[in-house]
């Protein structure tokens, strides 16, 4: 969670967000010349409590700074808010092509991330993770349905959970911090 990627981004960012845009933006011609294709960004609901500080991003190349564990839940939620916008933009350039692109929130998914926190917050939350999150298979269906679903092309740069079109803030579908955030990813990932 904490650290830097090799070229010297925030983890959470670099992982989350610049990775997954770098990888897209390089197959995207690809993608259009095989016809009918979708891209999908995992983002989470965790996504409503993010914002993008463009300052921060500039200066210390992540989307914020600290390392509490608090602090690192609040760049993972900025982190997703860059997936929402990612594909909000990513949808309005796909525009007449048969490329299509979704983002979605899984749901809480028994995953291994609680492996690296402290054993009180262990101790704490794996009550809730198996009360409250669902198996992988479960957790699999909402990225299925947006990978296989015949007929949600009209549906592009929308937002899904539990399999269906979820409203967004309007912090989510920004188109000014959507294209910004899109200049800012493609000179950090070198492609500008």
């Amino acid at each position: 969670m904490q650290g830097r990627t090799e070229d010297g981004f925030g983890m959470i960012f670099g992982v989350n967000h610049l990775g997954h845009f770098l990888l897209t933006l390089l197959l995207l011609e690809r993608l259009k010349a095989c016809g009918s294709s979708r891209v999908l960004n995992v983002s989470s609901g965790a996504h409503k409590s993010g914002a993008i500080d463009f300052n921060c991003l500039s200066t210390h190349k992540e989307l914020g700074v600290g390392d509490s564990g608090f602090q690192m839940f609040t760049l993972y939620c900025h982190s997703k808010l860059c997936n929402v916008l990612f594909t909000h933009e990513l949808a309005k350039r796909l525009q007449g092509t048969s490329v299509t692109c979704y983002s979605l929130h899984p749901g809480r998914v028994r995953t291994e991330i609680f492996r690296n926190f402290r054993i009180w917050l262990k101790i704490l939350f794996i009550p809730i993770y198996w009360l409250f999150f669902v198996d992988s298979d479960s957790g699999a269906q909402t990225t299925l349905h947006c990978a296989l679903q015949e007929g949600i092309e009209p549906l592009s740069g929308c937002y899904f959970s539990d399999c269906a079109v979820q409203d967004l803030l309007p912090k989510a579908k920004d188109d000014a911090v959507a294209r910004k955030l899109w200049e800012v990813s493609e000179r950090l990932s070198g492609l500008s």
